[in-house]
């Protein structure tokens, strides 16, 4: 997604979804659930592949993947906005503690959780 249609996108969510008179069902909770819902969708197209048959279901199945990741944000961006959640803000406060966390030297090539990196 273009760095400029970002706003323009949650704000297309955000009227979709008013003009159809849905917020009354959006509660955080129903919400969250239908974003775990969606999450599990894009889940399915993985499930029981090994990474070449990923590959393989890529090749044709890219698009259904896409909208299931689009699903996934459409949720995340109406329970921010309904939130009073800046995205920007919330992600670049989030990357902060994250490269906190994981600096690269100790992080680099390592899978281990941050509670387990060496402490030296």
């Amino acid at each position: 997604m273009e760095k400029n249609n970002f706003q323009e996108n949650a704000d297309r969510i955000i009227s979709f979804r008013d003009e159809r008179d849905w917020k009354q069902f959006h509660n955080p909770k129903d919400m969250a659930i239908s974003l775990v819902l969606e999450s599990t969708e894009l889940l399915e197209h993985f499930q029981w592949k090994n990474d070449a048959e990923i590959s393989e279901h890529l090749e044709t199945k890219r698009s259904e993947v896409a909208d299931e990741l689009s699903d996934v944000l459409y949720w995340v961006i109406l329970m921010a906005n309904d939130l009073d959640i800046d995205l920007n803000k919330a992600l670049s406060d989030k990357m902060d503690k994250n490269e906190a966390k994981y600096p690269v030297e100790k992080a680099r090539g390592n899978h281990k959780k941050y509670t387990e990196l060496d402490p030296q």
